[in-house]
């Protein structure tokens, strides 16, 4: 077991590189989270995440690949604007829908990222590089227009300071959101109970729509930072599955959005950890997924059991 803690750890720590893969990994994990706070905390079940990021994604490529005239600080402002927009309004569907006519909010917003997905396979089609390619490839490799500069360094992909920088600016905005604005008491009390807001004056339709396109423009952000920051590219694999696993971020910290930042972080150590096991231990990849499985079903067991007592009574 040492062994296999202390190549869990060279995986993330061994070098500088991997340290920011570890933090950009995180910041991305973490902003998904964050997004689905706020529709979580009001019981609104949002699964869309992962679209929302995609969308997001599709219009910061979009920007890169015809906003090229525009100065490098101005166009990642229309970037930011535009994955916000985009991610907006595909939370903006299903809200609007509940909030009318009381669709059922996960099979609404799963099946949006069904449609994500086949959006972004077409518009993957209309730019892909070399005809059948169906490949974008880099954007703007030579001009780096678009680009998500570094921090500490003029080179880009080197370090990952203003992902991180941008995403705990997020996640402290949110916070204060949540726990000291009206707009996040309106959205505890919702939690609670719809009928105790109702009588309260709340006006639930209003706070589910205002909320939804809160949560999906914060992870169309997420698509900007994958696109942007980090691939400089775009496909149907750009969420990579992020936006389910940030479900399991939002619940294990119960919607906080601090605490979301240390299981963000455990998340990916352990799935660079795994990773690094599987090729250490010449296995299959998938047995990383396995790992980290398994892994997240101890510690969901370990909250039930925290919270709740098994009781057994024999038969009187």
């Amino acid at each position: 077991p040492i062994k296999v803690y202390g190549t869990m750890i060279r995986a993330s720590f061994g070098l500088s590189r991997l340290v920011w893969n570890l933090l950009r990994d995180t910041s991305t994990l973490l902003l998904l989270g964050v997004g689905l706070a706020p529709a979580f905390a009001m019981r609104f079940w949002n699964i869309g995440a992962e679209g929302q990021m995609l969308v997001g994604g599709i219009a910061t490529a979009f920007c890169m690949k015809y906003f090229t005239g525009m100065p490098t600080f101005l166009l990642i402002i229309v970037m930011v604007l535009a994955s916000l927009i985009a991610g907006a309004l595909w939370g903006l569907l299903p809200g609007i829908f509940k909030a009318f006519w009381n669709t059922n909010e996960t099979l609404f917003t799963l099946m949006m990222n069904y449609i994500a997905i086949q959006f972004t396979a077409f518009m993957v089609a209309q730019w892909e590089v070399g005809v059948g390619n169906n490949t974008v490839g880099v954007i703007n490799p030579d001009g780096h227009e678009g680009w998500l500069p570094g921090l500490f360094t003029s080179a880009f992909n080197k370090d990952y300071g203003i992902n991180v920088l941008l995403v705990l600016a997020v996640t402290v905005a949110m916070f204060i959101y949540l726990r000291y604005s009206k707009h996040g008491y309106e959205i505890s009390v919702i939690g609670d109970s719809v009928n105790t807001a109702r009588y309260a004056g709340i006006n639930v339709k209003k706070v589910y729509i205002r909320t939804m396109v809160l949560s999906g423009a914060v992870c169309g952000l997420a698509g900007f930072l994958a696109v942007s920051g980090v691939s400089h590219s775009i496909s149907t694999s750009t969420a990579g599955g992020r936006g389910f696993t940030a479900i399991i971020v939002a619940w294990l910290a119960k919607f906080n959005t601090f605490s979301m930042i240390a299981i963000a972080a455990l998340l990916c150590f352990l799935d660079q950890g795994a990773l690094e096991i599987a090729s250490s231990c010449n296995v299959n990849t998938y047995v990383s997924k396995i790992i980290t499985g398994v892994i997240l079903f101890f510690l969901l067991a370990g909250e039930f059991f925290t919270m709740y007592r098994i009781k057994v009574r024999g038969k009187h």
